[in-house]
């Protein structure tokens, strides 16, 4: 019996797998897709993982009749299409995994049906082989779901350090939390952007949700403000309370000539006077 008949079976065992994937194509894709489904437990339709799965499919007969590697290299770049999508969209390693490592149960149920004895020494090379696509899909997810990651934290980075206009010619850059190098050089990038697009000619930094100063931000302040100042732009510092107002004397650090002020309200005063404006307080006739 040839693997191109009914039995899927050949005189070698090298060709029983090969030959059970094409001659019950449709009982192992079907159980396939059932597994995955039930595994991603409602979170992917069965459409949409008959979809995936009956490329993959394909990918993998052709994979285990090949020779030059070709439908190797298109079956790894489907596979790690499915896990960028299935990390883009929360999915768990095992939830991902399991797309690959079900189609091993798939197989050995349907020799199992077979009742082709002889194809059980060539299933472990068949299921080694799928652990090897299982391995590159956990690859393929790791690798997207740190790239998920780093686009979040740049966002919440550019989130967290908003430069906002308070006025004709004056921007605000409020602060919260730790300044470090990252912060630093967003807050440094946007400030500028926003003075050369604004044509402004004050930022009020204001640090009164910053925990706590040391010389380290100290220095990524000053170098903020210099670069302002290379943009024609003066710097204000708000929001420095007695505490911080302490531990910057305690370890003496100078910010030379740069203007600071306690409130907001006090910088954003100095500020509306240095644009010539004055603000003055209503009294009712």
């Amino acid at each position: 019996m040839t693997s191109g008949e009914t039995g899927g079976t050949s005189e070698t065992g090298e060709e029983r797998i090969p030959g059970l994937l094409r001659s019950r194509r449709d009982a192992v894709l079907d159980r396939w897709v059932e597994l995955v489904t039930e595994g991603t437990r409602g979170r992917v339709t069965e459409r949409e993982v008959r979809t995936d799965l009956t490329e993959l499919y394909g990918l993998v007969e052709q994979t285990l009749g090949e020779r030059d590697g070709t439908a190797g290299g298109e079956l790894r770049a489907a596979l790690g299409e499915m896990s960028r999508g299935r990390a883009r969209r929360g999915f768990s390693p095992t939830e991902t995994a399991i797309s690959v490592f079900s189609l091993k149960r798939a197989v050995r149920e349907q020799l199992e049906a077979s009742g082709e004895d002889g194809a059980y020494a060539e299933f472990s090379e068949f299921s080694a082989y799928v652990d090897d696509l299982g391995l590159a899909t956990f690859e393929g997810y790791a690798a997207a779901r740190e790239q998920v990651i780093a686009d979040q934290a740049e966002q919440l980075l550019e989130l967290s350090t908003p430069v906002v206009k308070l006025w004709d010619g004056i921007l605000g850059v409020p602060l919260v939390g730790t300044l470090d190098s990252a912060r630093t050089q967003v807050v440094m990038e946007t400030m500028l952007q926003m003075l050369a697009d604004t044509s402004s000619q004050f930022a009020v930094i204001d640090i009164t949700g910053v925990a706590a100063v040391d010389t380290e931000v100290a220095q990524h302040l000053l170098k903020t403000v210099m670069a302002a100042r290379l943009m024609g732009a003066e710097c204000v510092i708000s929001g420095i309370r007695p505490q911080i107002a302490h531990t910057i004397a305690a370890l003496g650090i100078e910010f030379g000539d740069i203007v600071t002020k306690a409130t907001l309200a006090d910088a954003l005063a100095y500020a509306l006077q240095g644009c010539g404006l004055r603000v003055l307080r209503r009294t009712d006739a």
